[in-house]
């Protein structure tokens, strides 16, 4: 009881947040092109943004100098906002049904199955969003979204272009890299342990691959009494970089499911199941728990908050960090190096990729006026001189041109970067970690043809930050990648909104995640067979079986599933 009412209380909270911070008076909007203005000119015009994501990912202060250049390429004063409570997906759900709302709005969306698109669903049928198809087709760059191939399937089918709206799109999905089969980023993310523990220990931390292995080098390291930089004992494995998570990548052979992380999987007979069905869950459980038990694993591993953990990561008070990758800016000195991967359910570890990802969408009320505005200030954002801007800053200030005019970072930002992350950020473009212009403009991705280097500053860098591309050769991050599987697809839980009992289900599945953690922590290992037993029949109640069906039966039509 105390759960729901706090949500309640969240949501109710959120509500009058904003209605006070949306509701403004109409301000003018002129469309009279100034002379001399650029080609890129839209509107004199304020446009606001309300952001339903996380603090970190909005940036909302933006650089007076960026602001002003923006302004003056485009006319447009962009305002962002975001939200003040935990919960992204409760706030959208208030926000919307406020029923007042900003210019635009912007959400995570990484594929149909997130929660976020049910609620935006309602939405869209409840006539609050503007249709967005005859804008886009009169863009440069989101044009492109009609093109034959373009969309990877499950943006096209079930987040954009719904066969039950004909055509009319509410939602643009972000992120679309430019070609397949690419990524925007070269990412090596997963388990890192001590680069100290390794040369101590004389162990190869890739061919560590499994988690009875895993164990093995916990166990040596709480052998070993090591003390982090304080003095204090060191625990053998520690959170993720970003806090207390209940991720795959450290457990992998013990959870099942593919790269989407959802828990449905085929089993060799070819037969879908999720976990609840299998023995991996109690496995993983009892492997935890054993953890816990022994003193490998930290108490708070699940629970920790994000400073303490990114503390943890610069004291080196933990051996193993079981999540983190190698643009973590903590980890610059490479303290810690990759282990694994992992192994997962299926067998040997093998890099899975989209045909194209998506990640992120953005939608314009219904009470907008002149939403054309909105679309044309997106299209540039996503245009090489938008991203120029948005991801390089201003030339002359951030950078200057070589002779194709191609972006070379200054040094002096980099060393800012380096030394001094926070002040660095406050130039307010994305390759110092500001995301302003990522609500509306990061798509048609393709860093190297546009910029001449697949990541912010590589060709300058030199020596000084090129910690993140020595963790990609030691991981040998390109022949996985050459030999990595790209699926072109839906995850299982696309179509769980389809489902006549998608809501319950939908529950049912969050409701044995949380059971999980109940069971980690649980008094024995009977208590935890019986916590997540309880959660299979409740699964089964909600129609998992039923729904399992279906999914077999998307797939017998000709869908991909991803797993």
């Amino acid at each position: 009881m105390k759960k729901l009412t706090y949500k309640l209380l969240s949501v109710l909270l959120v509500s009058i947040l904003l209605l006070t911070a949306c509701t403004n008076d109409k301000e003018a909007i002129s469309h009279e092109k100034p002379e001399g203005a650029p080609d890129t000119w839209i509107a004199d015009r304020t446009v606001k943004g309300l952001v339903f994501m996380s603090d970190g990912d909005v940036s909302a202060e933006m650089n007076p100098e960026i602001a002003a250049e923006l302004k003056e390429k485009t006319g447009i004063t962009l305002e962002l906002q975001g939200i003040t409570v935990e919960s992204s997906t409760e706030a959208l759900t208030s926000g919307l049904a406020s029923g007042d709302l900003p210019d635009f709005i912007a959400y995570y969306l990484d594929h149909s199955g997130r929660p976020e698109m049910q609620i935006l669903l309602k939405g869209a049928r409840e006539g609050m969003f503007h249709d967005l198809t005859p804008m886009l087709k009169e863009t440069n760059i989101y044009s492109k979204y009609f093109e034959e191939g373009y969309l990877p399937k499950d943006t096209k089918d079930n987040v954009m272009f719904r066969d039950e709206f004909n055509d009319s799109s509410y939602f643009v999905h972000m992120s679309i890299p430019r070609e397949a089969g690419t990524v925007t980023r070269k990412y090596v993310g997963g388990p890192y342990i001590l680069k100290d523990i390794v040369d101590q220990l004389g162990i190869n931390p890739a061919e560590i691959d499994t988690t009875e292995e895993l164990r093995e080098v916990a166990e040596q390291i709480k052998a070993a009494n090591l003390k982090d930089v304080n003095g204090k004992p060191m625990t053998p494995i520690g959170p993720t970089a970003w806090g207390g998570a209940d991720r795959d990548a450290i457990f992998n052979d013990l959870v099942w499911s593919g790269a989407t992380g959802e828990k449905f999987l085929k089993d060799t007979d070819g037969t879908i199941k999720h976990e609840s069905q299998t023995e991996y869950g109690l496995q993983r459980v009892n492997f935890i728990r054993g953890l816990l038990e022994d003193g490998l694993l930290h108490p708070e591993f699940f629970t920790m908050e994000e400073n303490r953990a990114k503390e943890g990561i610069v004291n080196k008070s933990f051996g193993i960090v079981s999540d983190m990758h190698n643009y973590v800016v903590q980890n610059n000195d490479m303290k810690y190096i990759p282990l694994g991967p992992i192994d997962t359910v299926e067998g040997d570890y093998q890099m899975q990729l989209n045909y194209k990802s998506g990640y992120a969408g953005w939608s314009i009320p219904k009470t907008t006026e002149h939403p054309e505005d909105i679309v044309k200030l997106a299209d540039f954002l996503a245009s090489r001189e938008g991203k120029l801007l948005s991801h390089y800053g201003i030339e002359g200030r951030d950078y200057t041109l070589d002779e194709q005019g191609n972006p070379l970072v200054k040094k002096e930002v980099l060393e800012l970067k380096e030394n001094d992350p926070e002040a660095a950020a406050k130039l307010g473009f994305r390759g110092v970690r500001s995301y302003w212009a990522e609500h509306l403009g990061y798509t048609d991705m393709d860093n190297l043809a546009d910029f001449g280097e697949f990541e912010y500053g590589a060709r300058v860098a030199g020596e000084d930050i090129q910690a993140a591309e020595k963790i990609l050769q030691m991981w040998n991050y390109d022949e996985k990648f050459q030999n990595a599987k790209v699926i072109d697809g839906s995850t299982p839980k696309s179509f769980i909104f389809e489902f006549q009992n998608g809501d319950n289900l939908n529950i049912a599945l969050d409701t044995y995640n949380e059971n999980l953690l109940r069971a980690y922590y649980s008094k024995s290992s009977e208590e935890a067979k019986k916590i997540l037993n309880d959660s299979k029949i409740q699964l089964e109640k909600a129609g998992l079986n039923d729904y399992i069906n279906l999914i077999q039966e998307k797939e017998s039509e000709g869908t991909t599933i991803k797993f």
